[in-house]
């Protein structure tokens, strides 16, 4: 199997960030995060990022057809005597089919067939609306397997025993993933025959931190992060010092929260690559960073996280409740995280499935993160952040 496209992400924290281990400890906080085995260091487990993404994604693609609903009807319609009735696009295409198909109509073979003819017709439509929101940059959601997806290919399927290929009109509100949209294809689905998905996430690991100094927030990283990122290669040096990147600073000592650290008098000029990283991530950190060594970065980041402290209220007398005091942690605002996504490919089992699509998905569902954010607590100020997808990594190897 080899990979048909790869692309990095990047995220910058808005909102603390809270991905819970799921339990109470004992020492500094109640509720802990999630911490890399190794290294120590917290990360946001690729899991999250998956299951939030698939979530938005179908947010996206529902509230898209949703909102152009009549539109869609309209032109699906033409050349019909009648206006199809239907609640929803999913309803609506059945319908179509089961005027179109007087024998076989239960064949999923068929319907197949004409649901691809009506994703045509949407694309031909829409290319007509000079002036209408839908004519521009509309691909993917009219991939033929949209049209009978539904809000349960967000989630965990209900009905796994169900066959995807059973599309009875009476039926199409209790089938749980439809198996046969993007978001099913992307994330994979549980059915009868269960498929894994097209896409894989890494986890996503930070990439510069933000620490309080007497001089201001600086970001500090390490060599082995550069490295790992794909950002460039620095040699080790000295735990007892720090190397400053690209700055006009000269002080000879700079304190990263309660540690205080001598600089290194050879500055690190243009030893960072940042110009893959989002133009709003690179101008928030210009200047700023600051590398220490690979044996001190785990030590400083879980010193600086954020922890906050909570307490229940007894809704008889409006006051804390009694023993109910608790503290979570949490990366700070302005962490940049790091990770990528791979495209495997299986995608040549469907003709007019393609990895620019996937992308496409990808890139307009993404802005859910800066509104209903990732991890816990996120009605409580936690979660929100900005996502950017690198330029895309063609590769042609077998993996």
């Amino acid at each position: 199997m080899s990979i048909k496209e790869e692309f990095n992400i990047y995220a910058i924290s808005t909102d603390p960030i809270y991905i819970g281990t799921g339990g109470y400890t004992i020492g500094r906080v109640d509720n802990t995060i999630v911490r890399d085995p190794i290294t120590r260091i917290p990360k946001i487990p690729g899991t999250s990022v998956a299951g939030t993404w698939r979530y938005y994604m179908t947010l996206t693609l529902q509230g898209f057809y949703k909102e152009n609903f009549e539109k869609i009807n309209e032109i699906l319609s033409k050349g019909y005597k009648d206006r199809i009735e239907a609640k929803d696009v999913r309803e609506l295409v059945n319908r179509l089919a089961d005027k179109d198909l007087n024998e076989n109509k239960d064949e999923f073979s068929n319907r197949k067939i004409k649901f691809k003819k009506y994703a045509k017709m949407l694309k031909e439509g829409c290319k007509e609306e000079k002036n209408d929101k839908l004519s521009t940059n509309i691909q993917w959601e009219f991939y033929w397997g949209n049209l009978i997806s539904s809000i349960k290919c967000a989630g965990q399927d209900d009905k796994p025993n169900e066959d995807i290929e059973n599309t009875k009109l009476k039926e199409l509100d209790d089938i749980g993933h439809c198996g046969h949209c993007i978001v099913c294809k992307t994330f994979g689905f549980s059915k009868k025959q269960s498929q894994q998905g097209l896409a894989y996430f890494s986890d996503l690991n930070i990439l510069f931190f933000p620490v309080s100094t007497r001089f201001g927030v600086r970001w500090i990283t390490s060599p082995y992060i550069i490295r790992e990122a794909g950002l460039g290669e620095i040699d080790d040096f000295s735990d007892n010092k720090i190397k400053i990147v690209n700055s006009a600073d000269n002080y000879k000592f700079l304190n990263l929260g309660w540690l205080n650290f001598e600089v290194d008098e050879n500055k690190l000029n243009g030893g960072i690559d940042t110009s893959n990283l989002n133009e709003e991530i690179r101008n928030i950190i210009k200047n700023k960073i600051v590398v220490v060594s690979d044996n001190t970065i785990s030590q400083i980041i879980n010193a600086n996280l954020e922890v906050r402290t909570s307490v229940s209220i007894d809704p008889l007398t409006g006051a804390a409740k009694e023993g109910a005091l608790f503290t979570s942690e949490a990366i700070p605002r302005g962490t940049v995280f790091y990770g990528n996504v791979r495209i495997m490919d299986r995608l040549e089992e469907d003709e007019e499935l393609n990895s620019n699509l996937i992308r496409q998905a990808f890139e307009e569902s993404k802005i859910y993160y800066e509104s209903f954010g990732i991890g816990g607590l996120v009605t409580r100020g936690f979660g929100r952040l900005k996502v950017y997808l690198e330029q895309s990594k063609y590769l042609s190897q077998d993996k």
